[in-house]
């Protein structure tokens, strides 16, 4: 029987504790990541208030955010692949810490421009290091639950956004201390990140799928382009994510417009959506411990949150019932959240693991970026209806990319 000698400080082998302690700081990053994913939005008020700004310029700083991150997230994969992903990761975070900052001392457009652009800097990196440290430090038997967490930390993130940056500009009479405390907060999520590093050294994973494989041969970095089952992964994240940003976006105003309900009632539905989308995260990740079954997992899934979007969308049921059926959408989408990471896990090639999560989770930043603009479109025409029936067309698509992976990635096996 082998042995492994780790480096001097390294962990003391595969563990429980040691799988339990990087899977819980990957969540906080991640969370941290999707916290300053809704930096700026949450004040735009004030922003317009103080700055006199437009909806279109607001609307650029998002954009500017999501291209930024978007690009930046296809090019650090291969930065991952080549450095590792724990010293990347410092960098990320760091990025938070000056985008809050820059924010704070923003005195026109210019200044948030930046704030929004050091942000999306920062977010950019955050998948292809997630899932590297991940895939190569937790044992497979925890791996479901691994991608649940972070998962579920990234919703969190979301939903804690708002709420500190409004609660501490009451709390203070000023957003520019309320983003001096998002400054702190990032510094210390990087301070722990740095005292816990040992946990996260992506160099001396015992659990790296690549290992499994035996020796490779050197290809060229951009081979795994060629690859059908990384652009159907790409097309899969383009699909859900143009589902979520309607819902995110414009599931409230839509349920105001088609059954007249209080602000005080659809306000909650993307809470409840993101809420129940955490619940469906935590047993995704018991399906993907249980079974192999992944394509049927997200298919079921996924297809069962899209039958609820077009009940709420066809006006028959009753408003406050339709609201209902979006925010319990959101589980179908969350039970397909791990079984989804597992699939990308297992199309990557043996050593190209940042390159191929930064590829595909670039989909998410596109998906973002091209569905605002078409959904918003479709409220501005009277449209309020087509925000659920696209969100139900837009899942369905996003199965239809699942199993075309499923397809392209037995075909080589029932080959052998």
């Amino acid at each position: 029987m082998n042995t492994v000698t780790l480096p001097a400080g390294s962990p003391p082998g595969p563990s429980a504790r040691a799988d339990y302690t990087t899977i819980g700081l990957i969540g906080l990053a991640h969370g941290c990541s999707h916290f300053f994913h809704m930096l700026l939005p949450p004040l735009f008020p004030v922003f317009i208030r103080d700055f006199g700004l437009s909806y279109s310029e607001l609307g650029l700083l998002v954009t500017t955010f999501f291209v930024i991150s978007g690009v930046g997230q296809a090019l650090a994969g291969f930065l991952v692949d080549r450095t590792g992903a724990r010293p990347v990761l410092f960098a990320a975070v760091a990025c938070f810490v000056a985008a809050a900052v820059a924010a704070a001392g923003a005195n026109g457009f210019a200044g948030l421009m930046l704030a929004a652009s050091l942000a999306g800097l920062g977010n950019a990196p955050f998948h292809p290091v997630d899932f590297t440290i991940l895939n190569k430090r937790v044992s497979s038997p925890r791996l479901g639950h691994a991608f649940s967490v972070h998962g579920i930390s990234g919703n969190l993130g979301w939903a804690l956004a708002p709420v500190v940056l409004i609660g501490l500009t009451e709390a203070t009479g000023s957003w520019r201390m309320a983003y001096l405390g998002c400054a702190l907060l990032a510094a210390v999520v990087l301070a722990v990140l740095l005292l816990k590093r040992d946990a996260i050294d992506d160099r001396i994973g015992q659990w790296a799928h690549e290992k499994a494989a035996g020796a490779v041969p050197a290809e060229h970095p951009l081979a795994f382009l060629k690859l059908p089952s990384v652009w159907l992964c790409f097309s899969f994240f383009f699909f859900t994510t143009a589902a979520l940003s309607a819902i995110q976006s414009f599931a409230s105003p839509a349920l105001q417009q088609m059954f007249g309900l209080p602000v005080g009632l659809t306000a909650f539905v993307v809470t409840g959506y993101m809420l129940c989308g955490a619940v469906g995260m935590v047993m995704g990740g018991f399906l993907v411990a249980r079974g192999d079954a992944l394509e049927r997992n997200i298919a079921v899934a996924m297809a069962a949150a899209a039958v609820l979007l077009v009940l709420a969308g066809t006006g028959w049921l009753p408003g406050a019932l339709s609201a209902a059926l979006v925010a319990v959408a959101g589980f179908g989408t969350g039970l397909a959240g791990p079984s989804r990471d597992m699939l990308i896990k297992r199309a990557a090639p043996p050593g190209a693991t940042g390159r191929v999560y930064g590829t595909v989770y670039s989909g998410l930043d596109v998906g973002f970026a091209v569905a605002a603009p078409i959904f918003g479109a479709l409220m501005d025409g009277g449209r309020p209806q087509a925000v659920f029936m696209g969100s139900a067309l837009a899942l369905v698509l996003g199965v239809a990319a699942a199993g075309l992976v499923g397809v392209t990635r037995r075909r080589p096996l029932a080959a052998a």
